[in-house]
């Protein structure tokens, strides 16, 4: 059945970032389909939740076609599921990379790719990756290669997306991350962490979902990175 109701599909939505773009993009009126290895059935009938490894091509086939069929047509995808592993390069095993650049990396480009091709024939839509700033400002305290490898892929996909079909009514942006106060982070690590930032502290999830609401809304802006790092893609 397809309404004028416009949808968008988050992945990594079943907690911390994701699960609060999942509520914001609701309070905004879209209905949304959600995926992540544990996501669970949800009471919402404008929310779909579809299970899956986003490292599975089967699992990007599922979101958008469920989404299709469940909504009629897919507005906003938002590329939030990630790995990030910090260890010495020389110590990354082979199962770390092929996990992060399964997830980084396989996950983004099956989805994107299905996902754009519902919004060509709607002629607009809205694509954005969550990456890290530490592709632009490596830390010798947090080594971290391989995502700088996968982050800084999206990052570079991000603007050659946007210039492809920037023609076409599809936008395609990127929310570059500092540290941002999820449950992965312990609560005895935030001022250690917080004081990596030039600002001071840890960025809040709500931080995270105004810069992509930002994003959503900013129809002349297409091709960006912008950072929500507390100044860190600044310098030191």
């Amino acid at each position: 059945m397809v309404t004028e109701q416009k949808v968008a599909v988050i992945t990594g939505a079943s907690q911390g970032i994701g699960a609060a773009l999942v509520k914001a993009y609701r309070d905004r009126n879209y209905r949304v389909v959600a995926t992540a290895r544990t996501i669970k059935p949800t009471n919402d009938d404008d929310v779909l939740a579809v299970p899956g490894d986003i490292a599975d091509p089967k699992t990007a086939e599922r979101v958008i076609s469920q989404g299709i069929a469940r909504f009629g047509r897919i507005d906003t995808l938002v590329n939030n599921a990630g790995i990030f592993i910090a260890k010495p390069f020389t110590r990354y095993t082979e199962a770390d990379y092929a996990a992060i650049l399964g997830v980084n990396l396989a996950g983004f480009f099956h989805i994107t790719q299905r996902a754009i091709a519902e919004m060509e024939k709607q002629g607009r839509g809205h694509v954005v990756q969550v990456t890290t700033s530490l592709v632009d400002q490596a830390n010798s305290g947090v080594p971290s290669v391989l995502a700088s490898l996968t982050k800084g892929g999206l990052n570079a996909a991000t603007k050659s997306l946007a210039i492809e079909y920037a023609k076409r009514g599809i936008r395609v942006n990127a929310v570059a991350l500092g540290i941002i106060k999820t449950p992965m982070h312990a609560v005895e690590t935030h001022a250690q962490l917080g004081a990596m930032h030039p600002i001071g502290h840890m960025g809040e999830i709500s931080d995270v979902v105004e810069a992509i609401l930002y994003l959503e809304q900013a129809g002349f802006v297409t091709g960006e990175i912008l950072h929500v790092d507390g100044g860190q893609s600044a310098g030191r």
